[in-house]
C-alpha cells in the first residue's frame, strides 16, 4: 500500500482553479478543462446572488475562463450577454494571464415571477439577445468582437454556434454549476459554489477534414453538397456529450480523471496546469479618469457631503473622491 500511495503521489492533480490543457492524439482533438471552487465561490457570495443567478453566472465565468486562458498575448477577453429575461446582463472577464472578475444585474420582480413559474433554465432567465465574445489587446490595437443569438438555448451550445460561424471550427462545450452544503472543520454548516467545463476542438493537420455541413444560407460552397461528420470528430464529440453534469463539478472526480475516463481508450495528454484568481482591474485611478469624463452638473448631482462615491460593481469596492479632485474649477 506505501509503495501504491508513493506512486499515486507522483502525479500532480491540478485541483480547483486550474484550468488544464489537454490533447487526444487519436481523434486529433485539442481542449481545456476546469473545476473551480474557492476562486466562484468568493465572487459569487459578495453579491449574494439568488441562487438560479449565481448559477447561470458561475456557467458564464466557466466559459471565460476557458476560453480566456487560451490567449497567446496580453490582453482581455469578455464574455457578455444582453437579453430581454429576467436575467438581462451577464458579463465575465479574464484579464491575462490570470484574473477572473464577473457581475450579473437582473429584475428581483421578473426573476421571482420565472421562479414562481418554475422558469429558471439558462435560456429562460436569458431570454432573446445576444452573447458577444470580446478579444481586447490593449491601446494599440482595435478590439475584436464576435456576436451571437441568444435563441432560447443554453450557453454551452449557444457558444458552439459560436465556434462553427465565427472560427469555423468544430467545438463542442460543456459547463455545469453546482450548490454544495457540508460542514466545515468546526462542524457548522457551510455552503459552497463549484463549476466545471470543458471545451474539446477538433484540430485535424488537413484544414479540409475540419468542414461540415453548411449552416443555413450556405457558407461558400455554392454546390450545396452537405459534407459528411469527420468519423474523428463524431467519435470526440459523442464522448464530450456523455459527460453528466455531476461529474463536471464534483471535486472526487477531479479534471484530469474525467478527461481520463472520456479518453483513455484513445490516449489523452494533459499539459500543465494555469491557475486562476479573483482579481478586479478596477483601480482609483482609472475610476478618477471615468469620473473626469462627466460634466460639472453631473458630478455635482452624485456629491454627498463634498465628496463623491464610487462602488464597482464586480469586486464591490468603494472609492471616495473629494469633489475637488474630479469637479474641475
Amino acid at each position: 500500500m506505501a509503495e501504491s500511495a508513493a506512486s499515486l503521489g507522483q502525479f500532480d492533480f491540478a485541483g480547483d482553479d486550474h484550468v488544464v490543457p489537454f490533447q487526444v492524439e487519436g481523434l486529433d482533438v485539442r481542449g481545456r478543462a476546469v473545476q473551480l471552487g474557492p476562486m466562484l465561490d468568493t465572487i459569487l457570495a459578495r453579491h449574494n446572488y439568488p441562487t438560479p443567478v449565481a448559477r447561470l453566472l458561475a456557467e458564464a465565468v466557466v466559459l471565460t475562463v476557458l476560453l480566456g486562458t487560451s490567449l497567446k498575448f496580453e490582453g482581455k477577453f469578455t464574455v457578455q450577454t444582453k437579453g430581454d429575461g429576467p436575467v438581462d446582463l451577464l458579463v465575465a472577464d479574464f484579464s491575462t494571464p490570470e484574473n477572473v472578475r464577473a457581475y450579473a444585474r437582473f429584475d428581483e420582480e421578473a426573476l421571482a415571477k420565472a421562479v414562481a413559474a418554475g422558469e429558471t433554465a439558462p435560456e429562460q432567465l436569458l431570454g432573446k439577445g445576444i452573447l458577444a465574445f470580446t478579444i481586447d489587446q490593449g491601446r494599440f490595437s482595435q478590439p475584436y468582437q464576435g456576436i451571437v443569438a441568444l435563441d432560447g438555448t443554453s450557453l454551452e451550445d449557444i457558444a458552439g454556434v459560436y465556434f462553427r460561424q465565427s472560427e469555423q471550427i468544430p467545438t463542442r462545450v460543456r459547463l455545469g454549476a453546482a450548490e454544495l452544503f457540508d460542514r466545515d472543520e468546526n462542524g457548522k454548516p457551510r455552503h459552497r459554489w463549484r463549476a466545471g467545463g470543458l471545451v474539446a476542438q477538433f484540430l485535424p493537420e488537413a484544414p479540409e477534414r475540419m468542414r461540415q455541413p453548411d449552416l443555413h444560407g450556405g457558407d461558400g460552397d455554392v454546390s450545396g453538397r452537405a459534407h459528411a461528420e469527420d468519423d474523428a470528430w463524431a467519435e470526440a464529440r459523442t464522448l464530450v456529450e456523455t459527460i453528466d453534469a455531476d461529474e463536471l463539478t464534483d471535486p472526487q472526480v477531479g479534471t484530469e480523471r474525467l478527461l481520463f475516463r472520456l479518453f483513455h481508450e484513445r490516449g489523452v495528454r494533459v499539459y500543465p496546469p494555469q491557475a486562476v484568481y479573483d482579481r478586479c482591474s478596477c483601480s482609483r485611478e482609472k475610476l478618477k479618469g471615468v469620473l473626469q469624463g462627466f460634466s460639472a452638473e453631473e458630478l455635482k448631482e452624485s456629491e454627498e457631503d463634498g465628496a463623491i462615491s464610487v462602488t464597482c460593481e464586480f469586486c464591490s469596492t468603494t472609492y471616495r473622491f473629494e469633489a475637488s479632485e474630479v469637479i474641475a474649477a
